[in-house]
């Protein structure tokens, strides 16, 4: 038998910024947009908000009409990122196997340990305890025989709780729970699941499996399964990223080309510093552009490979006029770059123009690193202008 766990960090971003601003503590917060920005979802709230009917997804205009006294926040994706890999190093000392679902939950292959560890519950309520002390981080931990089991168990006592289902189980601990408790589970689903009298999961397990496979097919057998305590059993390994990319949403749809060309600019550098932080290069440069209409269009060129901003960003302006053939405002912009190769310096002995850039840019990347973002601002170099 499997044991896997699901570790699930608790209104995550709330508790950052709870840690970053400890005044927040007790009271709704919503992270995600402020309202008089009028766009936007919710991308966390805190308990108390939700005892007002704010949930995640939710659109920040209708989170406001429901709690007009929440504190509103923009969130500080740096320090969630921050936090998420300080948990992750915790997990490391620990499990065999971890796969990172989301910057906030973790699957844990524990199988086999049972003599290292012990009782997999003492030692869940031991994990959840030092990411507590440690970090100031609350979670939910839910074990199980399988991936579906144990997300089930994570959320079933939350917050701070820990959930085991032994192994057998399953089925009788999901049958009372409603329909909805079965990941994968969305609005369209759950009416049709209602319309056809089924309520609680143990509805779904009274009937064959050929029912829910010639209703819904593919996913109606695979729901048949989940509802009878099966899931995967094994996790996904790590995989290599694909693609780096950035984009921003104007609070107001924009018409100024040139303030359009600037934001590209200012994406271009974020993109090209997580480049060399990996230590990477690109070979496509893809630009995205949505219009107030939400129509949207995407361009790509393949070049040789490079984490040159100045090579990126006239490669990615091209694409951007190519493709603003409409006279429309534009909501949101974006660059995508793929098709990577490892970065490999060469020593040359007469240095061009271009080598001294590329040095210029890794010592760039590792002032930013330690000193911030923000701490250089790029401007002629790119656009062959004097700064």
């Amino acid at each position: 038998m499997r044991t896997i766990l699901h570790l699930d960090l608790d209104t995550f971003f709330v508790s950052v910024e709870r840690i970053l601003n400890p005044s927040l503590n007790g009271k709704p917060v919503i992270v995600g947009a402020k309202p008089e920005d009028g766009r936007g979802v919710v991308a966390a709230c805190s308990y108390e908000a939700r005892k007002y009917g704010v949930h995640s997804a939710m659109p920040i205009k209708q989170a406001y009409r429901l709690c007009p006294n929440g504190i509103y926040l923009h969130g500080t994706h740096k320090e969630y990122s921050r936090y998420s890999k300080a948990v992750k190093r915790i997990l490391e000392k620990y499990a065999p196997q971890i796969e990172q679902a989301s910057i906030d939950e973790f699957y844990l292959d524990f199988t086999g340990t049972k003599y290292i560890y012990g009782s997999m519950y003492v030692f869940a309520a031991k994990l959840q305890k030092e990411i507590l002390d440690k970090l100031l981080l609350p979670c939910s931990i839910g074990i199980g025989s399988n991936k579906t089991i144990a997300k089930i168990c994570s959320d079933y006592a939350k917050p701070k709780g820990i959930t085991y289902v032994l192994p057998g189980m399953e089925k009788e601990f999901l049958a009372p729970l409603p329909v909805e408790t079965i990941p994968g589970v969305g609005k369209v689903m759950l009416k049709n699941l209602h319309e056809k009298g089924i309520y609680k999961i143990q509805d779904i397990t009274k009937l064959p499996e050929n029912y829910f496979l010639t209703a819904f097919g593919k996913y109606g057998s695979m729901l048949w399964k989940k509802a009878n305590g099966e899931g995967k059993e094994y996790l996904n390994p790590p995989h290599k990223r694909k693609s780096i990319s950035k984009e921003r949403t104007y609070g107001k749809d924009e018409n100024d080309r040139k303030k359009i060309e600037a934001t590209l600019f200012k994406l271009t550098g974020q993109v090209c510093q997580s480049l060399r932080n990996k230590n990477w290069q690109a070979a496509t440069i893809s630009i995205k552009l949505r219009y107030s209409d939400f129509v949207t269009l995407t361009r790509a060129k393949t070049i040789k490979p490079t984490d040159d901003d100045k090579i990126i960003f006239e490669t990615a302006v091209k694409l951007l006029h190519k493709a603003d053939e409409r006279r429309v405002s534009i909501r949101l912009i974006g660059i995508h770059l793929t098709k990577f190769n490892e970065f490999c310096e060469q020593e040359e002995i007469f240095e061009d123009e271009e080598i001294i850039r590329k040095k210029m840019f890794r010592a760039i990347t590792k002032i930013r690193d330690k000193f911030g973002y923000s701490s250089i601002q790029l401007g002629g170099i790119l656009t062959n202008k004097k700064t």
